[in-house]
C-alpha cells in the first residue's frame, strides 16, 4: 500500500517474538506492499512476504503463528521448518482460510530495508517504567493485609498466660460461631486446610472410586483425593467465573464415579444446584472445597448448607486468616461423629481408642485468633466487596481487561481478585504485561501457573488427552492475573491500580 506521495506506507508490528530461523528486531516497522525474498536475522531487515501458512490478516500482514505464540508460548513464529510443515495452517482450519485468501492478496513489490527502534511498547504515551519511565507508585501497593490487630494479640496472649494451649474452650468456640455463619449443623476445627480435606475425604470415599475434580484449583483439593487411593476425573473450567463446569462434568461421569470434589475458587461459589442435580441424578456425594470463601453464600444461604462435607482453610492469606488452621462442616450426625474420631486418634474416652486416627487438632492459640478475627471478617468481606465493585469499573473501561464474573445466585467474597487479558489485543505476554505492572508499583499474582493435569504429581492420572480435555484450563493458565485485593485497600491504591492498568495496557495495545 502506498500513499498518496507514492511512498510506502509504514505500520508499527507487534511486539517480536523470538523464532528459530528468523530473529526479528524488537519493534519493527514492517512497509505495507514491500515485501518479497526471505526471513533473514539481522538487525537491519529485508522482511518478506511470509508463508502462506503465517499470514492472519491481509490488512496488516499479522502471522498467525504470532497469535499462536502469545497464547501458546511456544516460539514457533517465524521457524522455517514450521513454515514448511504448515504449522499454523494446521492449527486452525478459519486461520488456515484466512491465510490463504491474505496471502493471495499480496503483491510483493520493492524490498524496503528498515531499522528496528529500540524495544519498547508500540503506542505512544507515558513511558512505561519497566523502560526506564517513573512508576505510577513509588511505593508498592500493598498485595494483600496479614497484619495481626491489637485484639488479635491480646486473644493470644490471654490463652498464653493460661497455659491451656491444647484444643480447648476456645477452639469449641470457633467451632460454635463459624459453624451458625456458614449454616452447619457441625464444624470441626483441625490443623490446616489440607487435613480438612482429608478428614473429609476419609469417611466419604473408598479407595478404588473415582471423583471428579477441578482441573483448575489448588493441588490439594486433587491430591487428597489421590492420598485416598481414589482416581481423579479432572473436570475442566466455566471461562467467566473460573469454576467448575458441570456440564462437562455430567460428559466425564465413569461407572466407578462416586463423588464431586468441587472448589469454591478465589471466593466464589460453584453452581451448586447444578451440582447438587448431577449428584442427586447419580446417586453422588459431594463434598466442597470453600478454603478460600470463608461467608460466601448461595442462594442465601451459607455455604455450610450444601453437600455432604464443606472444608476450610485458615493459612495466613485467607480472609480468615490464622497462620495455620482449617475447619469441616456437615449437617450429619454420624459422619460429624467419625471426623471427630479421626481428627483425635479414634478416641472416645481417656486411652480408649474406637478406631484408628490422627493428630489433626488445632491449638487453643490459634482458635483464640480465629474467634477475634471471625468478630470483624463481615466487615472485612463488605470492604472486600466494595472494591471488587470498583475493580469491575476499571477493567471494563480497558479494552482486552475483563473482571471475574459470579455464578448466578452467589455472593462471591473475592480472596482473590482474579482478572483475564485477551491477548488478541495487546502486544506482550500476560507475563510481560505483570511484570510491568510491577514496575508501575502494581504487584500481582498468578493463580494458576498450570492446569493441575499439568502437575508432575499427577502424571499417571492424566495423559496428553486428558490435557487437551480441559481447553479453558489450559487457556485461563496464560490469562489470568490477581490483582491486590484486601479489607485495607485504601481509594488512593484503588486509584493508582486503575492508573497503572491504564497506562499499561495503552503502551500495549496491539
Amino acid at each position: 500500500m502506498t500513499n498518496a506521495g507514492g511512498r510506502a506506507e509504514s505500520v508499527p508490528r507487534r511486539r517480536p517474538l523470538g523464532g528459530a530461523g528468523c530473529e526479528r528486531p524488537p519493534e519493527a516497522t514492517y512497509a505495507r506492499g514491500a515485501f518479497s525474498g526471505s526471513c533473514t536475522s539481522t538487525s537491519d531487515v529485508n522482511y518478506a512476504a511470509p508463508p502462506s501458512c503465517c499470514v492472519a490478516s491481509s490488512r496488516d500482514y499479522r502471522w498467525a503463528c504470532a497469535q499462536r505464540f502469545r497464547i501458546m508460548r511456544q516460539p514457533t513464529y517465524c521457524s522455517l521448518p514450521a513454515h514448511e510443515a504448515g504449522f499454523c495452517s494446521r492449527e486452525s482450519p478459519d486461520m488456515a482460510k484466512t491465510a490463504k485468501a491474505a496471502s493471495q492478496t499480496l503483491k510483493p513489490s520493492k524490498v524496503v530495508v528498515v531499522k528496528a527502534p529500540p524495544p519498547g511498547p508500540t503506542r505512544p504515551g507515558a513511558k512505561l517504567a519497566i523502560a526506564g519511565g517513573t512508576p505510577v507508585s513509588a511505593t508498592p501497593v500493598p498485595f494483600r493485609s496479614t497484619a495481626l490487630s491489637q485484639a488479635d494479640i491480646d486473644a493470644a496472649v490471654a490463652v498464653l498466660k493460661s497455659g491451656m494451649l491444647r484444643a480447648a474452650k476456645k477452639c469449641e468456640e470457633l467451632e460454635a460461631r463459624f459453624g451458625e455463619a456458614s449454616g452447619a449443623r457441625h464444624a470441626m476445627t483441625c490443623a490446616n486446610g489440607t487435613v480438612a480435606l482429608q478428614l473429609a475425604y476419609e469417611p466419604l470415599l473408598k479407595p478404588g472410586d473415582d471423583v471428579l475434580v477441578p482441573a483448575w484449583s489448588f493441588i490439594a483439593t486433587v491430591s487428597m483425593v489421590v492420598a485416598r487411593g481414589c482416581r481423579p476425573i479432572f473436570v475442566d473450567a466455566l471461562p467467566g467465573t473460573y469454576q467448575m463446569d458441570m456440564a462437562d462434568a455430567a460428559r466425564k461421569l465413569t461407572r466407578s464415579t462416586t463423588t464431586i470434589a468441587a472448589t469454591h475458587l478465589y471466593g466464589c461459589p460453584v453452581d451448586i444446584n447444578a451440582a447438587q442435580k448431577l449428584a442427586a441424578k447419580h446417586g453422588l456425594k459431594v463434598i466442597y472445597d470453600a478454603a478460600q470463601a470463608h461467608l460466601a453464600t448461595y442462594r442465601g444461604k451459607g455455604l455450610g448448607a450444601f453437600g455432604d462435607a464443606v472444608t476450610y482453610s485458615f493459612y495466613a492469606t485467607k480472609n480468615l486468616a490464622t497462620g495455620e488452621g482449617g475447619l469441616i462442616s456437615c449437617n450429619d450426625d454420624a459422619l460429624a461423629r467419625k471426623i471427630r474420631l479421626l481428627r483425635s486418634h479414634g478416641e472416645t474416652d481417656k486411652y480408649l481408642h474406637e478406631s484408628v486416627g490422627y493428630n489433626y487438632r488445632m491449638n487453643d492459640i490459634t482458635g483464640a485468633i480465629g474467634c477475634s478475627r471471625l468478630a470483624r471478617l463481615a466487615e472485612q468481606t463488605r470492604q472486600r466487596q466494595k472494591n471488587a465493585a470498583r475493580y469491575d469499573a476499571i477493567l471494563r473501561a480497558i479494552d482486552g481487561l475483563t473482571p471475574p464474573a459470579t455464578t448466578d445466585g452467589a455472593e462471591a467474597v473475592y480472596h482473590l481478585y482474579v482478572a483475564q487479558m485477551d491477548p488478541r489485543r495487546f502486544t506482550c505476554t500476560r507475563d510481560e504485561f505483570v511484570n510491568a505492572l510491577k514496575a508501575e508499583g502494581v504487584p500481582t499474582a498468578v493463580h494458576y501457573p498450570c492446569p493441575l493435569t499439568r502437575q508432575p504429581a499427577f502424571a499417571s492420572f492424566a495423559d496428553a488427552k486428558v490435557q487437551k480435555s480441559v481447553p479453558v484450563a489450559e487457556s485461563l493458565c496464560q490469562r489470568v492475573f490477581a490483582l491486590p485485593m484486601h479489607h485495607d485497600l485504601t481509594d488512593d491504591h484503588l486509584r493508582l491500580i486503575g492508573e497503572a492498568l491504564t497506562k499499561v495496557a495503552a503502551a500495549y495495545r496491539a
